[in-house]
């Protein structure tokens, strides 16, 4: 059976389920093989290429790119990832500084703005924020998603090309339909301990993303509040998440942050040269 034909048998056979599942929830199973985010991933990183106005790629700075890529390698290294043969794992600068965040397609397409970049005090944070969403794309949090929210009839149709528009529909939406891009608090959860464990195999401060955290709980409501609370809206941070990193922490003997794990100073001299 060729892969649409099994595509289609798919939805056939459990379209009554899922339609359920999407009323609400996440759904407790993905209906797409692995190669299937991977080509969702493509058609939207496409899309997202040919919308400078939404998202203007950084041009003219490589170093920059490769400052950020060689991060997201070092973590793809570790012996946790386990998709990093299947997945496209390309990493891209979005130049909008008014914007903290970063996210990541289906198949592993991550993108991080250089607000982000400028808000964050130390690489290791950069690094647990890179893992996170390096996270969310194997434990492959966006097609569940996509598929409660838009349907599954929809999404199918994108990844077998019978709906060439709606690649673009997806892209589009990614930050003016938030619901596409919203977390829920498991699936965070479940990023944020996946990002650690990623951490350990690397020079990295593991627990570092809980800085992160702190930063953006400090800036909420101030003069970068706007920043912030699109950030949370996608991405929420209760006091679970610091008590987990924390929990986290303990149970590896609370190893303790220095400038030889969290390498600030070399991310002080790299935020001075950003555009």
């Amino acid at each position: 059976m060729s892969l649409r034909s099994w595509m289609r048998s798919a939805v056939v056979a459990i379209g009554a389920l899922l339609a359920g599942n999407c009323s609400g929830g996440s759904v407790g199973f993905n209906v797409f093989p692995d190669s299937k985010d991977v080509e969702l991933g493509r058609q939207v990183d496409g899309e997202i290429r040919k919308s400078p106005q939404e998202y203007p790629i950084l041009q003219g700075r490589p170093d920059v790119k490769a400052y950020v890529e060689a991060i997201g390698q070092a973590i793809l290294a570790s012996p946790e990832v386990k998709k990093k043969g299947q997945f496209a794992y390309q990493f891209e600068i979005i130049h909008d500084d008014k914007t903290i965040n970063a996210f990541c397609t289906p198949g592993g397409y991550i993108y991080v703005y250089t607000g982000l970049l400028k808000f964050l005090d130390n690489e290791a944070s950069l690094a647990g924020v890179i893992g996170h969403e390096i996270a969310h794309a194997e434990r492959r949090h966006a097609t569940r998603r996509m598929t409660t929210q838009l349907g599954y009839q929809m999404l199918i149709s994108v990844v077998l090309g019978d709906a060439p528009g709606q690649a673009a529909q997806l892209a589009g939406n990614l930050f003016t339909g938030l619901a596409l891009m919203k977390n829920s608090r498991g699936d965070e959860t479940e990023s944020d301990t996946y990002s650690f464990k990623y951490l350990q195999a690397t020079p990295y401060y593991p627990g570092a993303i809980r800085y992160f955290f702190e930063k953006v709980q400090g800036e909420s409501g101030g003069q970068r509040g706007g920043s912030v609370e699109r950030l949370l809206s996608t991405h929420p941070f209760p006091q679970d998440r610091f008590d987990h990193i924390n929990k986290m922490l303990a149970e590896i003997g609370d190893p303790a942050p220095t400038e030889a794990n969290l390498f600030a100073q070399r991310y002080q001299e790299f935020k001075s040269k950003l555009p």
